[in-house]
Parts: structure tokens; C-alpha cells; sequence
């Protein structure tokens, strides 16, 4: 279910982003009809010499002419385009207000029932939708009251759409101010492997400082199960909870319970204090917790230790004069097709080291470019005369023309490169540690269900900000033009004319206040002086997290160069001497089957007698061998030889056990 309302709410919101731009063409051809129709109907003046019939023949042809205006190929009907966006629209609001939030508490809950999990999540949003509630119902009687407003169900529908715009559009100028800044210089900090090297040392410092804390979190709450598994018996009525809670554990620490716990003892027998059942769906909900936080911290941390590791690799190879890219610790498996013929390692080299970082630079250019056009476009949007919006200018100009496949290709760019700006700041946003997201499937419930939250708020008016852009939003334009009808469903703004009139206006341009702020990284330093860490570069708090980094880094290359060393010798080891080994046993497999066939006519007891000296002998030559294998490295590890032949017979202990740490000597007659 959380995956199904998260991938919903997404797919909603990229779904607007595709067809808008189909809305906006379909809405041009229409406004293209209804110009020609009203050229048509005027009636014919013939003053055979007049400036003013000469100055409007040079306007009239565009629009009397009806071969320019033809049907777009991605003309959608009327009537399916309302529809369309009614279903989109109230499907997200009520996905972001009710459904949502109430599987958030859901999925949030400690609860060991469907029922008590419903119940803990209706209190809590009872308690949230109050406030909501409260002050909806004192606009509504205000709005009853008031002599002079007599609003009808679709303006009271429209005060409502403008009210969830107005707090989604809050969110999106906050939002917006800090991609449209941060986007481009990420990708250029990308192309900077010495900056990007020390920001990954700096990340490690705290992600091992975090993976620290989670790990002593998930020690005192085990602790606590433990404690509590310990009082509730077998034959006690929450005993079934406790149950619960431990499958919830790690596999490690269930183990470890199920040996100290002795379900034999009777729960009446002592008398013992014993939990609630509050209390462990309290405790509950901190085992979800903090094992997730745990897997989350760990998985992250292998994750980072692999990009530490190939950005050291890509400064070892910038200097390399053969021009082939050389990796610390090769790929055991087997190589494909595509890194052995497209992706090979001189290839390799050359991208990494040579075009990877230019790539990123003409990128980080190109966005900036998009950028300035974006909050140039924010401050001047309001004007129509002149047009001073970028965007409304390429519309415009596209529009002249009814070059539809331009206008479409225009209006996605837009309209994608707002989303990457509003969305990637999403996807950054942490929030402690209540508020997410983190790759690799480490993201939790409410995280991905927060988001999904998100998504379905900044939509809508990230949509209307964008045709207020292109000058397609009447209420902003003041235009006597055809809406769209994305428009139609969002009603007209007009019902709250402080609204359309004032903030639609003026608050978007506080976007250049945020991207100076963001520029200079002022919510930054904040943070690092309220002594949360943070990357800065003149900071000796970031110097020292940086040395530190760079010191488990170190650590944690020399343990796995120590592991892959011993995998090496023991992957030699047995190269070396396990064909020995066969050769050996087969030997011996031979010779025992023919002295049993030589001796099968003969008295069984010599025939025993004869067979025992053989096994022994065997044994005696096996042992000497092993002798000389004694010289094994110190990290010889008994499953290397686990699937030894010569080990197979009963009586004798697993490969990969040393002669003086067996019994084989005092059980060499076992197997008669």
C-alpha cells in the first residue's frame, strides 16, 4: 500500500508534466479558430486609399488566413481535457489530505493489530485536521454572515482550490529558490574530483559518527527486548506481542534471546512486574525504528565507501601516462560484453579522467543559463505590455507561426526543468531523521509517503506558476484569451482579487532574495553555527571531520585489502594443493577396490584384517600430508576445503581443521 499511494501521488504529478504542454497547443488552436471566426464575421470596409486599411492589412493576414490555422497533431478533443484534469486533480488533493497522511500514522504505528493501528492513526490525524478544521469553519460562517458576499458552490470550491494553491506556492518559491542555484553549481562541484573527494571524506566523518549512534540505539533497545522477553513466558497472554517484536529483530540478537530464554518456567511462578501492552506497542515502534535506522546507516556507509574509493582511483589515474583506467580493488566477476568492447579501460580512462569533468561544466552552464531565465522570467511576469517573460516571448513568437511541435517542445523543457529544480530539493530535504530519503531502498514509510505529500502540493501551482510564465492564466494577464483548461478546473482567481492581484504577483519575486541566499550558502552557516555539521571550507570544524574522513577511509581500504589478500593465498592454496588431494584419494579408492576384489574368496575375518591395515595405511599416508599442508596462512578459513573428497568418510572432522586442533588421532579406528 505505501508503494502504491507513493508511486501514485508521483506518476499524477509527472503525468501534468506531458500533457500540459498538450493542453497549452490544443488551447492555441482554439484561441486560433475564435480569432479567425471573429475576423470573418466583421463586416468589409473598401476606402480604396486609407492609412489605417493599410496598417491593418499588415496584421489581418495572419489571422484571416485560414491555412495557418490548422489542426495541431496532438489536437485533443473537447470535452476529454476537463474531465481529464478533474480526475488528476482531485485524485492528488485527496491523496495528499486524507489518504496519505492517514497511511503515514498507518505505517508509523506500533500497533500489533489492523484495528489498533486504524485507531492510533484517525486519533492522530483527528488532532492535525483539527486546527485545519477550526479555521475553516470560521471563514465559512464569516462568509455567511458577511452582507455584501453572496458566494455560490463553485466560488466557495474556488476559495478552497486558491487556498491549497496559495500554501503550495509558499512552499514552491522556498523550494524553487534553492534548485535553480543549487543544480547548476552541484554539477559543477561534480566536475572538481579534488572537491568532490574531500566533501566525500567530509560525509563519511559524519555518516560514521551517525552509523555510531544507530548502532549503539539499536544496542539499548535489544537491550530492553531482551529484558521484557525475558519476564513474559511462553504461557502468558502477550507473550504473542513479545513474539511479534522479535521477529522484528535482527537475526543475530533473535539468537541470542532464543538461547537465554527458558520457556520451560511458568509465568506464575515468580512474582513478576510485567509490561503493558501501551508500553510494548511503545517498544514496538521503537524496534521498527531503529533497525531501520541501522540497515539505513550501514547500507549508506558501504555506499559511500565505494564512491571514496573510485574517487581515489580517479585522482591516482589522472597522472597515469598509459592511459588506462587502474581500480584498487577489480571486480571479481565475470567481465560483459559492454565493459570489454565499449567500456574498456582506456575508455574508461578518457571519460573519467579527461571528458567527464567538461561534460559536467557545459552542463552547470547550460542550467545556469536556464536559471537566470527562470527568475528573470518570476520578476516579470505581470508585464504583457511589453512582454518581458522569456518564456512567454518563445510562446509568442512560436505562436505567430503555429509551429505546435515547438510550442509542445518549449512548454515540456519549461515545465521539466521546474520540476528537477522543486523535486531534487525535495529528494534533498532531511529533516532530522523523521524526514528522509535515502537510495538504495533504505527510505522508510513516512519518508516515501511525505514525499509523495509534497509531490501532490507543489503540482498544481507549479503548473499555474508556469502558464502565468507563458501568459496563459487570465487572472494574471489580464487577457481576454481562451484558458486552458487546466485553468477552467482551477477556477478564477478573481473570487479573491488580493490574492490574484498581490500574492501571485509579488511573491514569487522573493526567488531572487533565496537564490542570493542560497548563492552564498547563508542556511548553511546557520546550521553550523546552531552546531550542526556542515560542508564549509574556511571552517576548522569541516578541516577536522575532513582529516577524520579521510582516516576511516584509509581503514577501511587496509581491512579490505586484508581480506582480499587472504582470499587470494587461499584461492592459490588450493590451486596448488587440492589437485594432490584428488590425485591422492583416487589412488587410494583404486587400491582398496582391488585388494577387496583380490581377497573375495577368502575367510571374511582376514579379508576385515586385510582391509583395516589398508584403511590404516591410507590414513597414515593422508596424515602425513596433512603434515606438510600444516604450513597454511593464518587466515585459513574452514570452508575452503569444505567440499574435500578426502573428508567425506564418517568419523572424521570437516575440512579445513588443523591435525592439532582435531580428534583424528584418538578416533583413527573409528570407521572399522
Amino acid at each position: 500500500m505505501v508503494l502504491f499511494g507513493t508511486l501514485l501521488a508521483w506518476y499524477l504529478c509527472f503525468l501534468i508534466v506531458f500533457i500540459l504542454p498538450l493542453d497549452v497547443s490544443t488551447t492555441i488552436y482554439k484561441q486560433c479558430k475564435i480569432d479567425h471566426e471573429e475576423h470573418a464575421t466583421v463586416p468589409t470596409v473598401n476606402p480604396p486609399s486609407s492609412n489605417h486599411t493599410t496598417a491593418n492589412s499588415s496584421v489581418a493576414p495572419t489571422k484571416s488566413s485560414p491555412k495557418l490555422c490548422y489542426k495541431p497533431w496532438s489536437y485533443i478533443p473537447d470535452g476529454i481535457m476537463p474531465v481529464f484534469w478533474r480526475v488528476v486533480y482531485w485524485t492528488s488533493q485527496c491523496l495528499t489530505w486524507l489518504l496519505l497522511p492517514f497511511m503515514q500514522s498507518y505505517a508509523r504505528s506500533g500497533g500489533f493489530s489492523i484495528t489498533g493501528k486504524i485507531k492510533t492513526a484517525l486519533i492522530e490525524n483527528a488532532i492535525y485536521y483539527g486546527t485545519y478544521l477550526l479555521i475553516f469553519g470560521s471563514l465559512l460562517i464569516y462568509v455567511a454572515v458577511h452582507p455584501n458576499w453572496h458566494l455560490s458552490w463553485y466560488e466557495l470550491q474556488t476559495i478552497g482550490i486558491t487556498a491549497a494553491n496559495t500554501w503550495g506556492l509558499f512552499l514552491l518559491v522556498l523550494l524553487l529558490g534553492y534548485g535553480l542555484v543549487e543544480i547548476p553549481r552541484s554539477y559543477w562541484n561534480s566536475s572538481r574530483h579534488q572537491h568532490l573527494l574531500i566533501k566525500t571524506y567530509f560525509k563519511a566523518s559524519k555518516l560514521m559518527t551517525e552509523k555510531a549512534d544507530a548502532e549503539e540505539n539499536l544496542e539499548d533497545v535489544m537491550e530492553e527486548v531482551r529484558k521484557v522477553s525475558e519476564c513474559v513466558k511462553y504461557n502468558h497472554p502477550l507473550r504473542k506481542f513479545i513474539d511479534t517484536i522479535l521477529r522484528k529483530c535482527p537475526v543475530d540478537y533473535q539468537e541470542k534471546m532464543g538461547r537465554n530464554m527458558d520457556d520451560y518456567e511458568d509465568f506464575d511462578d515468580k512474582q513478576n512486574t510485567y509490561p503493558s501492552e501501551r508500553s510494548l506497542v511503545k517498544l514496538h515502534k521503537q524496534v521498527i525504528y531503529a533497525v531501520q535506522r541501522h540497515n539505513r546507516t550501514r547500507v549508506q556507509w558501504q555506499i559511500l565507501l565505494q564512491q571514496a574509493i573510485h574517487l581515489e582511483d580517479v585522482a591516482k589515474n589522472e597522472t597515469s601516462s598509459s592511459h588506462q583506467f587502474v581500480h584498487s580493488f577489480p571486480s571479481s566477476g565475470p567481465v560483459s560484453w559492454f565493459n570489454r568492447y565499449v567500456y574498456s579501460p582506456t575508455a574508461e580512462w578518457y571519460w573519467e579522467c579527461l571528458l567527464k569533468c567538461w561534460f559536467y561544466r557545459l552542463l552547470s552552464v547550460v542550467l545556469t543559463l536556464f536559471s537566470v531565465a527562470v527568475v528573470w522570467s518570476e520578476c516579470t511576469f505581470f508585464s504583457t505590455r511589453p512582454v518581458l517573460s522569456l518564456f512567454a516571448v518563445f510562446i509568442q513568437l512560436a505562436e505567430r507561426d503555429y509551429n505546435y511541435l515547438y510550442i509542445e517542445m518549449a512548454c515540456f523543457i519549461t515545465i521539466f526543468f521546474l520540476c528537477t529544480c522543486v523535486y531534487s530539493t525535495v529528494f534533498r530535504i532531511r529533516v532530522f531523521n523523521y524526514y528522509y530519503l535515502a537510495s538504495h531502498h533504505q527510505t522508510d514509510a513516512y519518508s516515501l509517503q511525505f514525499s509523495g505529500m509534497l509531490f501532490c502540493r507543489l503540482t498544481p501551482p507549479l503548473c499555474l506558476n508556469f502558464l502565468g510564465l507563458i501568459h496563459m492564466d487570465s487572472a494574471i494577464s489580464h487577457q481576454l484569451k481562451e484558458q486552458t483548461a487546466y485553468t477552467s478546473i482551477m477556477g478564477s482567481m478573481r473570487v479573491l482579487s488580493f490574492i490574484a492581484n498581490g500574492f501571485y504577483i509579488y511573491y514569487p519575486m522573493l526567488i531572487v532574495i533565496l537564490c542570493i541566499a542560497t548563492y552564498f550558502s547563508l542556511g548553511t552557516r546557520c546550521l553550523n553555527l546552531l552546531g550542526f555539521p556542515q560542508f564549509l571550507g574556511d571552517s576548522e570544524m569541516t578541516s577536522d571531520l575532513i582529516d577524520e574522513g579521510k582516516e576511516l577511509i584509509r581503514r577501511e581500504k587496509r581491512k579490505r585489502q586484508r581480506v582480499e589478500d587472504g582470499e587470494n593465498r587461499r584461492r592459490e592454496w588450493k590451486e596448488r594443493y587440492g589437485n594432490q588431494r584428488e590425485d591422492l584419494a583416487a589412488r587410494n579408492r583404486s587400491s582398496h577396490e582391488m585388494k577387496e576384489t583380490s581377497y573375495s574368496d577368502t575367510v571374511n575375518s582376514s579379508s576385515n584384517r586385510q582391509a583395516k591395515y589398508s584403511r590404516s595405511g591410507s590414513r597414515v599416508e593422508r596424515d602425513h600430508m596433512e603434515l606438510l599442508q600444516d604450513a597454511e596462512p593464518l587466515d585459513f578459513s574452514a570452508e575452503t576445503l569444505a567440499d574435500d573428497p578426502l573428508d567425506a568418510e564418517p568419523g572424521r572432522h570437516a575440512g579445513g581443521r588443523y591435525l592439532s586442533m582435531s580428534s583424528s588421532r584418538s578416533r583413527i579406528f573409528d570407521d572399522v
